[in-house]
């Protein structure tokens, strides 16, 4: 078996209850009478399964521990695995995994390998069924463990330290010739790179774990510090220009302020992209996913959300498809990032994979415009069910200095477009292009937005384009 990491035996505070324990019974085999290989007994294999409670609330629990054969996955692990994931779907139960893994049982050869794909087809059958799973990775994770199932879980936390990687660093080393560096192959280069969604400590992941499968309440989206500590008290100016450049003033709170104060709990899904923020939220007590824009992320002003920002806003709405969960979008940004990075990772496809996957959305979507929305970057996210904007936003085709250099050749008469373009909020209702203009208040904003989540019904997205078209080729 490989030996990439041993296991730290006291890393995590005591689990839930465990109500069932699945498949004692259970005992591997030789397939290649392996020479040295001692067939583990059935209380030593790497994997056990079963269900837990976290008070009251159930999930299938799939624990994987490097103590145990070095974590490794061989034909009873497997087995073990899709059995978990099978009941799972069956009693529609969320799936909590616990992983330290060195990979696949390199002395039962290929039928270890086989796992990697069965283990990914049970997965794919409980995702199916509609119900979520979280992970938390331990050190080490690692080869064919961390490439099928592990990876697959919808929310995934690891570590602080761990090793997390493909390939252990030994393996590394034999193939590529050198070690990775020591900012390689971490718990912390993961979450950097947004392949986990939290570092938790081992006395924190059950707490993490429950509240990622909604078993008990996570806690409140904490805010950078020096952000907006309130709407902008500055009053709302008549002139289009001028309230433009109110809507991209320090003192506005962009959507991850807004998001803060419209939740009750956040459970980050994390990309690479600070200038878009996504979690598993609560509003009101009840679930949502929630799509925040960040224009103060980043070291741009304002942060122009990029590829990886659109990835992640689309992991966030196929995973609410699935969960048939609301998606709350707020949207704060002049456009997406045109930089030739940014084309060249495909910025222009992954909107248009945004605008997909917000089109084909089963549950109920609402955006909120609380600041600046432009171009294609922005509409992407605000093509919901119901469209709000606060009175002191603004909407446009395009950002007006960029507009100004393509119609003019000159962005000094950005404010000119600015006017022409009619993107106030009082416009936009007036021509049906969004539903309701709200107050910059916290309360009123909320109750609009809790109003929108109950009477929006799925599909109004297109009709109210739709209507909006019309309305303007009869006015033609």
């Amino acid at each position: 078996m490989t030996t990439e990491a041993t296991a730290d035996r006291s890393r995590t505070a005591d689990p839930p209850a465990l109500v069932e324990q699945w498949d004692t019974h259970l005992r591997s085999v030789d397939p290649l009478r392996f020479a040295g290989y001692a067939v583990p007994a059935s209380e030593d294999e790497s994997v056990r399964t079963g269900v837990v409670s976290f008070g009251g609330a159930e999930a299938v629990w799939i624990e994987c521990d490097a103590s145990r054969q070095t974590g490794t996955m061989g034909a009873v692990a497997g087995e073990r695995i899709v059995r978990a994931f099978n009941r799972a779907a069956e009693r529609r139960l969320p799936v909590v995994e616990t992983v330290a893994s060195g990979g696949a049982r390199l002395q039962e050869g290929m039928l270890s390998l086989l796992q990697m794909a069965r283990t990914s087809s049970a997965a794919a059958r409980h995702a199916a069924a509609g119900q979520l799973t979280a992970a938390v990775l331990r050190s080490p994770t690692t080869g064919g463990v961390y490439a099928s199932w592990a990876s697959l879980a919808d929310l995934r936390a690891a570590e602080p330290g761990a090793t997390i990687g493909f390939g252990g660093p030994r393996v590394v080393a034999q193939v590529t010739g050198a070690f990775p560096p020591p900012t390689s192959h971490t718990a912390e280069s993961a979450h950097r790179h947004g392949l986990v969604d939290a570092l938790t400590p081992n006395g924190e992941q059950w707490g993490w774990l429950a509240a990622a499968v909604g078993a008990r309440p996570g806690p409140p989206l904490t805010l950078p510090q020096g952000r907006p500590e309130g709407p902008d008290p500055t009053p709302v100016p008549a002139d289009p220009y001028l309230l433009l450049q109110r809507s991209r003033g320090t003192r506005r709170p962009s959507g991850l302020e807004w998001a803060s104060w419209l939740t009750d709990s956040w459970v980050e899904l994390r990309g690479s992209d600070p200038a878009l923020r996504a979690g598993l939220a609560t509003i009101a007590g009840s679930r949502a996913v929630v799509v925040a824009m960040d224009r103060f992320a980043g070291a741009g002003r304002p942060a122009l959300p990029g590829p990886g920002a659109f990835r992640l806003a689309q992991r966030a709405i196929l995973l609410a498809d699935r969960l048939r969960l609301p998606v709350v979008t707020l949207v704060d940004t002049p456009g997406a990032d045109p930089s030739p990075e940014s084309e060249a990772a495909g910025v222009a496809g992954e909107i248009a994979r945004t605008f997909l996957a917000m089109a084909e959305l089963a549950s109920v979507s609402v955006c909120l415009c609380v600041g600046e929305g432009g171009s294609g970057g922005a509409m992407a996210l605000a093509h919901t069910d119901r469209f709000l904007l606060l009175q002191g936003s603004v909407f446009s085709v395009i950002g007006p200095e960029a507009g100004a250099v393509i119609l003019y050749r000159d962005a000094g008469r950005a404010p000119e477009l600015t006017r022409a373009l009619k993107m106030t909020s009082a416009e936009l209702l007036r021509r049906g292009v969004v539903d309701h203009v709200v107050p910059e208040n916290v309360d009123a904003v909320r109750g609009a937005l809790l109003d929108a989540l109950a009477s929006a019904t799925p599909g109004e997205r297109d009709s109210r384009a739709d209507r909006a078209t019309a309305r303007a080729l009869l006015a033609g």
